[in-house]
């Protein structure tokens, strides 16, 4: 892929909605084009599922447990916009486990982390951009050939010559069709199918749990991940955090479930697992409704002209947190190429 490039010769005001590595990879881009971008994100602070929870002394990684960077376009945007001190390699012991039992260790690749936690890497990026946090926007609608923002407290947001949302297909789907945007919005329905749900529980063990690995994916019905938190780089723990993902079909039978029991379920799975009798003093859930894509149709991003609205994501390009950047890095060249809506 091509360094992004985009015409800079007609300024546009430019509306992102969510601030994931997707969205804030799309305002840094088009902001260092020139144009005047704004970002709109429902939660208090960037991120996305680059998330982590606070916890006692420390923080644990709760979504995307790792990235990698098979293009070294991506490493050059890390370290120009995020530092290279905001990730480091994480030397870890993965295996998974085959539906035998037996246990294999995961293929040879260079594998990253935020330090000294997840979001670091967007706090960094995100003090390159102009951020609306802590404000959902629920319509759009066209005023005077300009788009018009309306949030959830029915405040407006006005003068935008094109929208960029990297809300997950499912979010992006409902505010098109609140916005009378049909086609646009039935046109998401496949990939709102291949979105999976993950709960997720970061348990704190004042002993180290013996575990051949580092992060595993074990062969069970109800996990689907586990890993020790603390042994990434950065982390300054006393005792372990471990983060345990379930499966996504036992997520999706569970989902409305009181995290207390969700918690007792994946802790049973994980103690026969590990063989840890030690129960933990801490545990912090977490329940992703959109956690990650399965393999589907991947068009990098969509854009259409006649509106100006485009869409990014790692769901339009192959899930990976790499990904969210390889897609926003296509839109803008679209958008490059076309600049008036």
């Amino acid at each position: 892929m091509r360094e992004v490039t985009s015409d800079t010769t007609s300024i546009r005001s430019i509306a992102v909605i969510g601030s994931g590595l997707a969205g804030l990879t799309t305002a840094i881009f088009l902001g260092d084009s020139g144009h005047n971008v704004r970002v709109f994100e429902k939660s208090r602070g960037p991120g996305g599922r680059l998330a982590s929870k606070r916890v006692a002394n420390g923080s644990a990684d709760i979504g995307a447990q790792y990235f990698t960077s098979r293009n070294p376009g991506f490493t050059r945007f890390l370290d120009r916009w995020a530092g290279p001190r905001s990730y480091q390699s994480w030397n870890a012991r993965f295996g998974y486990q085959t539906e035998r039992g037996s246990w294999q260790a995961f293929p040879e690749e260079h594998r990253f982390v935020g330090t000294p936690r997840m979001t670091a890497i967007s706090r960094a990026l995100s003090e390159h951009i102009t951020l609306a946090s802590g404000v959902r926007i629920v319509r759009l609608s066209k005023e005077d050939s300009k788009w018009q923002l309306t949030g959830t407290d029915g405040q407006h947001y006005d003068g935008f010559d094109q929208v960029v949302i990297t809300a997950p297909p499912a979010q992006a789907q409902e505010l098109l069709r609140d916005s009378g945007l049909d086609a646009m919005a039935e046109g998401l329905a496949g990939h709102v199918g291949n979105i999976l749900p993950c709960w997720a529980v970061a348990a704190h063990f004042n002993r180290s749990v013996d575990f051949p690995f580092d992060a595993a994916r074990p062969n069970s019905d109800v996990l689907f991940w586990v890993a020790n938190n603390s042994s990434k780089p950065g982390r300054e723990d006393d005792g372990q955090w471990w983060v345990l993902h379930a499966n996504p079909g036992w997520t999706h039978e569970h989902v409305d479930d009181a995290p207390e029991s969700i918690a007792e379920a994946l802790l049973a799975e994980f103690k026969a697992l590990t063989g840890h009798e030690e129960a933990p003093d801490d545990w912090v859930p977490h329940r992703w409704l959109y956690a990650r894509s399965e393999a589907g149709d991947n068009p990098g991003y969509l854009f259409d002209q006649n509106t100006g609205i485009g869409l990014a994501g790692d769901w339009l390009a192959g899930g990976r947190v790499e990904g969210a950047w390889e897609s926003a890095s296509q839109l803008v060249q679209a958008m490059g190429r076309n600049p008036e809506p």
